[in-house]
């Protein structure tokens, strides 16, 4: 039998998989190491919530390993032995504490993956790479999926998902319900009913962590109430707010999932999302849990309700995570129209005329949180509509969502929201005017601008905005056959309406301060 060497193995805090095979068997020449590092916290400028959320929850996973015995080491950001980078850190534990070969999950972000090789290369002992047993799919199964196709496009993938996991089948073709989506039955207006449990939130301090941050000199954006945290930072808190979406939300999650309401921040939304992408929750566990209890209780639960959530893991989640692998990194350079403009200002600060950017900017600065709808038709939108160069996109998503990694934020801002790759991951740009705002949401009612109104100074803004960038961007879309009907009515505009248009968008885009 081999003799075990002496190894080292590292924890990344996105990697915090309490089910991993690595923690099984023998451990006595195993040594897990865990950092908190400033190369980690600086590469954007973050959420306060997110960096203390990251913390706690590692710090709470280091805890977990060592009571069952597993040897740690914990780097917290101002150990005096902590260099704030990793291959430093790693690098001057192998060399003080004598480690014969060093372990890693594979990372989710290209970043990651590229300094992780590059310190395997320079270290002078065997390395291995395991996998993360988190996901649902390979890294490279997407790619080899759409090999030779033409387009990529979820819904076949997320049916090829369907059949593989034999999720929501009725036979192993056949999709549960007659029908493989109900998103047509996911765009219902909240108007007040059904009556939104309050979220399954913690009231945790954590102060201390805070403190530690501040002196460490982290700059950061967004607020926290100390003694109020709000977000599951462990595997058992995760396990809390899964039960209880599926006991309190899910039996409306569907129905409201694209809604939008100036008094609710969350709606039927389940706030697993820092926990699965952390790992403290695995993917098919919140499938399984969801349709567990939707098979308990069909005669009040709709399979819409239920397509609708899992649709969002098994197909966007995946998919999102397959379309990185396959195109970085120069997916992370793509501004395929062009767009140079700066984020306002008030997207940090939520001052603005506009109800719709005011109440969603403020639900993002105080709760490190706004749900996809908030994310991809007020902000998103906002900055499609204005032009703003996709790099300033995609830092304030990166930064500001406590859900925010990478892998799963870059896909969505530069492919679903800014259609900045042109066309990979949606077919079209999904921008609106003020319409689909007011469809979805009360945001409009009691705004400053009028919804109604397209060009004078009390316009909603969205309005002139929408047309000033489909003219602003014919050449970008003529061949685009989604685009078709809404190119040919702005074909039809009077000539003295689009000059007042492009000269409202223009003020607009100019001075985003004054409105």
């Amino acid at each position: 039998m081999a003799e075990e060497l002496k190894t080292l193995r590292l924890i990344l805090g996105d990697q915090l998989n309490h089910k991993h095979s690595w923690y099984n068997g023998n451990q006595d020449n195993i040594t897990y190491v865990m950092m908190e590092m400033r190369q980690e916290t600086d590469y954007v400028q973050h959420h306060i919530q997110k960096v203390i959320g990251f913390f706690s929850s590692m710090r709470n996973f280091s805890e977990y390993l060592e009571e069952r015995d597993h040897k740690v080491i914990y780097l917290s950001i101002n150990d005096e032995n902590n260099l704030q980078a990793l291959d430093k850190n790693i690098q001057k534990l192998v060399s003080e504490n004598g480690f014969k070969k060093f372990e890693y999950q594979l990372p989710d972000e290209y970043r990651l993956d590229e300094q992780l090789k590059d310190l395997c290369n320079d270290l002078e002992i065997p390395t291995e790479s395991f996998d993360s047993e988190h996901f649902l799919t390979k890294r490279s199964e997407l790619e080899e999926f759409y090999q030779g196709k033409k387009q990529l496009t979820m819904e076949y993938f997320y049916r090829y998902m369907r059949k593989k996991h034999g999720i929501l089948m009725a036979t192993e073709k056949d999709p549960e319900g007659g029908k493989w989506n109900f998103d047509k039955s996911n765009r219902k207006k909240w108007k007040g009913e059904p009556e939104i449990p309050h979220e399954r939130g913690f009231r945790k301090d954590v102060s201390a962590i805070h403190e530690e941050i501040e002196k460490a000199g982290i700059k950061t954006i967004g607020k926290v109430d100390n003694t109020n945290f709000n977000w599951p930072t462990s595997r058992e808190d995760s396990l809390s707010v899964l039960n209880y979406f599926c006991k309190n939300l899910l039996v409306h999650f569907g129905d409201y999932q694209d809604a939008l309401h100036t008094e609710q921040e969350y709606l039927f939304h389940s706030r697993l999302s820092f926990s699965m992408n952390t790992k403290m929750l695995h993917p098919r566990e919140v499938i399984d849990s969801v349709i567990d209890h939707y098979y308990e209780n069909k005669d009040t639960i709709d399979i819409s309700q239920v397509e609708g959530f899992v649709r969002q893991i098994l197909g966007w989640r995946e998919y999102m995570r397959g379309i990185y692998w396959k195109e970085m990194p120069g997916y992370r350079r793509s501004n395929k129209l062009g767009n140079q403009n700066q984020l306002p200002a008030f997207y940090w600060d939520a001052d603005t005329k506009m109800n719709c950017l005011h109440h969603s900017i403020k639900n993002s600065l105080e709760n490190a949180y706004a749900h996809h709808i908030q994310r991809l038709m007020i902000t998103g939108n906002y900055a499609l509509l204005t032009q703003t160069h996709p790099d300033e996109v995609d830092q304030w998503y990166l930064g500001i969502y406590i859900d925010a990694i990478e892998w799963v934020e870059i896909t969505n801002t530069r492919g679903m929201s800014q259609f900045a790759d042109g066309g990979i991951v949606a077919t079209k740009p999904y921008v609106s005017s003020g319409s689909y705002i007011n469809k979805m949401s009360n945001y409009c009612k009691d705004c400053h601008y009028k919804v109604s109104k397209k060009t004078e100074e009390d316009a909603c803004p969205f309005n002139s905005l929408y047309w000033n960038f489909l003219d602003s961007k014919r050449e970008e879309f003529k061949d685009n056959q989604r685009m078709n009907m809404m190119m040919s009515l702005l074909d039809k505009k009077d000539p003295e309406e689009m000059d007042k248009i492009r000269k409202r968008a223009n003020s607009i885009i100019n001075k985003p301060s004054d409105f």
